[in-house]
């Protein structure tokens, strides 16, 4: 299940919130992004 997170509050938002309405549950904005995990950085020879 993918999960997001609303821009101006913060909080995570789970895929199934977001089927019935494109809205933060907490804040009402309607600005998402999907969090990245870490990406180990591995240097060259």
């Amino acid at each position: 299940m993918a999960q997001y997170k609303c821009f101006s509050c913060g909080k995570v938002i789970t895929n199934k919130i977001l089927e019935k309405r494109f809205v933060c549950p907490h804040c009402n904005s309607k600005i998402f992004y999907k969090p990245r995990k870490h990406i180990a950085k591995v240097k060259a020879i």
